[in-house]
């Protein structure tokens, strides 16, 4: 395998978990005759799939298992075992790990359970067993594995009755997960569907080697076609991002499951960016931002595979439909609408030409419905696809044969459609329930399912993991992604006042509302005879975020008396509270179109994180809000914007003038470059930020950061 090469990921991966994929020598502890027990299994797969390197049983009591050769320890091996399966419990699994590493061996598969996912105990004899693995240079996987399985050289330390129920073969596909369950669903899957899988892995508690670690391995395999993911946790973001800079040197489909979607670790207590980011939310940023699709079940891994393995490009999401039945198009239409592939209208030229060839009673609009003519004229698919292919309209193609069988020339359907496909390189999916009749289009080597719902989402599905994966490639040419480092332990966190968090943000170029720290009432007076009009008063202190709740607030204030009254009823305000005071801001009252929150924070797992979404006091109450990476472009960060459920009036509505989105876009890039130029800020929110109609800008009027100080 040859690695890809990204400067902006770690590359640690070298001989060790070579080993793990295409091992010299492959040693079993806990080896038994019993093909039923873990280490009988895995004996029995190295023979029936053909390893031809060394097979080492290690079992102190025989001198032969399973007709094989066995051995007492590792002392009496006749070369260094590469890899190692332990099928032993316990104490014997944690001496095992030490014998692995005195022997040499460079991988140790631990398929025994009992350790970290059991109790205190279980989780301290784990930690013990990575010391003694690291103190030899020993990788391990496991404990509490399935194992891992290579199909292309045999190499299989896995105990998945799978392998006894479904047979495997080598192909294009590779699988890497945390648990065995969640391995066998996409391989079975996969199995029926007649696609290969090579690697097939779930590596259990990911002690040690991780399912990104797996899967950079996995995913630099050149004939590796589409690499699906299964992950409860993700302890090594750098490793999962390693695996987004090869799928997008690649071009490699990426397919990940990630389980939990919960809040938990979210950061809430001094900011609405902690509240409103939450951690599943970061998971989706970070995939996207590295290229990665997330989909949502097991059964969604396995899909679409088969689209993905044509090799196809699509060029946009636009569907064309045709069928020789009017209620598979009208049923087609709505599944297709409702997830977002739209069904364009042909150009007046396209439906000319068609009408040159389909009868008077067929229709030459999309959804495209032949009706029963294609009974009596089998060149009807061949004759209407390559015009339809001139169409600008047209992208993505699928093709329901609800009616077909006797009287209809299947052969000449499959073959004109398989022909379409290879000259033009347009995506075509078939919707065919009849199994005889999908046979048929299968052996052209056409992807077919029994339902247009079912051929829709896999449609869905495909286009939509290819524009993340162009636009993931487009945007980290641009900015390429940046290795994530862990905020460092120690230190305590200081909320900065409005007029210093104003002040950093400003630094940074985001443009900040006009504002004076005031000390004194006739600092506060000159200040809204400065500003002219109408300006707010407010308490300037780090103990309060929300500081209109505790009335450290005044609006529309205008004049000297009026701002002297202010400065009155603020100290007031904190002194019968015990605030203290920093100060006192006026800052100008200024008018837009629309309030939106810019917000920051450095998650411990993914580093910086933005977000963007609709303003005000009711955005934890009725959140409207995209999270992105913080090193997001312009671009990316516009399409979180267009994301929105506020977008549609962004344009203009009723006559209203479009809203500057641009310049919201380029404030949210300002705080992103903030986020890496200034590593010591934990959190930052912007809210409101005054978006004004195109051309007028937008502005901070207000800010809240967080920054970790050195002890």
């Amino acid at each position: 395998m040859t690695p890809a090469r990204d400067s902006t990921v770690p590359d640690a991966l070298g001989d060790d978990l070579r080993a793990a994929f295409d091992p010299r020598s492959i040693a079993i502890v806990g080896a038994s005759d019993n093909a039923d027990k873990l280490g009988g299994r895995v004996l029995q797969f190295l023979q029936r799939f053909g390893f031809r390197g060394g097979i080492y049983p290690i079992n102190p009591t025989r001198a032969e298992v399973q007709g094989v050769k066995a051995y007492p320890a590792f002392d009496a091996l006749p070369e260094v075992a590469e890899l190692v399966v332990i099928a032993v419990p316990g104490d014997q699994a944690v001496q095992a790990v030490e014998q692995c590493g005195r022997h040499g061996s460079r991988v140790a598969v631990i398929l025994s359970a009992g350790f970290g996912e059991t109790d205190d105990a279980g989780r301290a004899q784990e930690r013990r067993m990575v010391e003694i693995a690291r103190r030899s240079g020993l990788r391990l996987i496991g404990p509490n594995s399935q194992g891992i399985a290579n199909f292309a050289n045999g190499a299989i330390g896995n105990f998945s009755t799978m392998f006894v129920e479904t047979d495997p073969v080598d192909g294009p596909v590779a699988i890497v997960t945390q648990s065995g369950g969640s391995f066998a669903v996409p391989f079975g899957l996969l199995r029926g569907q007649g696609v290969g899988v090579r690697y097939a892995n779930a590596i259990g508690n990911q002690c040690d080697v991780t399912v990104s670690e797996l899967a950079i391995a996995a995913a630099r395999d050149p004939q590796i076609k589409l690499l699906l993911l299964y992950m409860e946790g993700i302890p090594d973001a750098n490793h999962l991002a390693a695996v987004g800079a090869i799928a997008r040197e690649r071009r490699l489909p990426v397919l990940v499951v990630k389980s939990g979607r919960t809040a938990a670790g979210q950061r809430a207590s001094m900011s609405h960016t902690g509240s409103l980011a939450t951690e599943d939310r970061v998971v989706d940023a970070f995939l996207e931002y590295h290229g990665l699709k997330r989909v949502n079940d097991l059964g969604d891994l396995a899909k679409a595979a088969e689209l993905y393995l044509q090799g196809w490009r699509p060029e946009g999401r636009r569907l064309v439909v045709i069928s020789n039945s009017g209620t598979a198009c009208v049923l087609t239409a709505d599944a297709a609408t409702g997830v977002g592939l739209p069904i364009n209208e042909l150009t007046p030229e396209t439906r000319a030409a068609l009408g040159k060839v389909l009868p008077s009673f067929a229709s030459t609009v999309n959804p495209v419905d032949i009706t029963a003519a294609l009974l009596s004229n089998s060149r009807l698919f061949g004759d209407i696809l390559p015009i339809i292919a001139k169409d600008p309209g047209a992208d993505i193609f699928l093709i329901s044969v609800p009616v077909s069988g006797r009287g209809y020339d299947l052969e000449a359907f499959a073959r004109d459609a398989a022909a379409f496909v290879k000259s033009t390189g347009k995506p075509v999916v078939m919707a065919v329930p009849q199994p005889k009749v999908a046979e048929r289009f299968k052996q052209a080597g056409l992807p077919v399912f029994t339902l247009e719902s079912q051929a829709v989402a896999a449609l869905d599905q495909f286009v939509g993991l290819h524009e993340a994966l162009e636009n993931a490639c487009e945007a980290r040419a641009l900015s390429p992604a940046v290795l994530v480092e862990k905020m460092p332990g120690g230190g305590t966190e200081l909320v900065l006042n409005e007029a210093d968090a104003l002040a950093l943000a400003g630094k940074h170029g985001v443009p900040v509302v006009p504002h004076r720290l005031c000390v004194s009432a006739d600092q506060v007076a000159a200040a809204a005879v400065e500003f002219g009009g109408r300006v707010a008063v407010k308490g300037c202190t780090n103990a309060v975020t929300h500081k209109s709740d505790v009335g450290l607030v005044c609006l529309n204030v205008q004049g000297d008396a009026a701002a002297r009254a202010a400065w009155d009823e603020v100290t007031a305000a904190a002194e019968k509270q015990s605030i203290r005071l920093d100060g006192v801001l006026v800052a100008r009252m200024v008018s837009g179109r629309r309030e939106f929150i810019v917000g920051a924070h450095r998650d411990p797992t993914f580093g910086p994180v933005l977000t963007v979404g609709d303003g005000g006091k009711y955005v934890e109450h009725l959140p409207d809000v995209q999270v992105l990476m913080g090193g997001s472009t312009q671009a990316e960060i516009r399409r979180a914007v267009q994301r929105l459920r506020v977008a549609p009036i962004l344009a203009g509505v009723r006559g209203e003038p479009p809203m500057d989105v641009d310049a919201l876009v380029t404030l949210v890039a300002s705080v992103g470059r903030l986020m890496v130029d200034e590593p010591d800020v934990v959190s930052l929110d912007l809210n409101p930020v005054l978006v004004g109609a195109l051309g007028e800008g937008c502005m901070a009027l207000d800010g809240v950061v967080v920054k970790r100080t050195a002890t």
